[in-house]
């Protein structure tokens, strides 16, 4: 596949630094049709080619209900990429919004969609799950416990759940987004926007706003914060050495890539 091999550097240095892969994991990647989870898809599917490790992939995607979800161009992806695909069906959108009618409505549909996903994960045979967090996901994820809980917190690079006996990993930890725009535009993915009421509505969106408009008086900022959790050891992030691509990334952020 053209234009994969910058998000191969990103994804392979993460899957190295925190050992994500083990020799026959079976790992479900959560697709829920966005750019970030189609780009990993596509990043796993090539690295399972040459990776000394061997190990086995398939996609699942949690259907919560909504409207005019169209997954035909995901299937059809799958199908070149020779990953076998799941869809999950669930009601959840039906118990957020007409059932309990939440004003708040991200939190408990996120945890409902882990659940189900996990769950659908540990049915069809798999021992980890890979999740499409990207760099700047880590750094909104940070700064919302920050501002909004008052803790230095993050979500793992790597978190074994005992409960399920699941391991979640995060391959594209470094890759900025605009990595991931500009690869998901290049390689023409199938992205399905979402149709939730709630999208683009919320205190990450609000977060993501900010942190735009305070890196283009503070260049860098982003990746001086990544580096701040990988000294701090926040969460199991800890200091790998110089990480690919990221001095460039700070010294360029804000240009889009050509």
């Amino acid at each position: 596949m053209e234009h994969i091999k910058r998000v191969l550097s990103y994804t392979r240095r993460a899957v190295d630094d925190y050992e994500m892969i083990k020799p026959n994991d079976r790992i479900a990647v959560g697709v829920s049709a966005g750019k970030d989870s189609l780009t990993l898809l596509c990043a796993l599917s090539e690295l399972r080619r040459f990776y000394p490790v061997p190990f086995e992939l398939c996609a699942i995607t949690i259907d919560m209900g909504f409207d005019g979800m169209d997954l035909s161009g995901v299937e059809a992806l799958c199908k070149e990429l020779d990953v076998e695909y799941h869809v999950i069906p669930t009601q959840i959108s039906k118990v957020i919004f007409d059932v309990r009618k939440e004003k708040n409505p991200c939190s408990l549909c996120a945890k409902m969609r882990r659940g189900a996903l996990h769950s659908a994960a540990k049915e069809l045979g798999c021992n980890k799950v890979a999740l499409g967090h990207h760099f700047d996901d880590v750094v909104e994820t940070f700064m919302l416990n920050l501002f909004f809980e008052g803790r230095l917190g993050c979500f793992q690079p790597v978190t074994y759940l005992s409960r399920m006996d699941i391991t979640l990993i995060r391959p594209m930890i470094y890759m900025p987004e605009k990595d991931v725009r500009y690869f998901a535009s290049k390689a023409e993915l199938p992205v399905v926007s979402s149709t939730c009421p709630a999208d683009k509505n919320t205190e990450r969106e609000e977060m993501k706003q900010l942190l735009s408009r305070l890196e283009r008086e503070n260049k860098g900022l982003r990746y001086r914060i990544f580096g701040a959790i990988q000294r701090g050891e926040i969460d199991g992030f800890r200091v790998m050495g110089k990480m690919q691509g990221m001095k460039s990334y700070a010294d360029n952020e804000g240009e889009e890539n050509e």
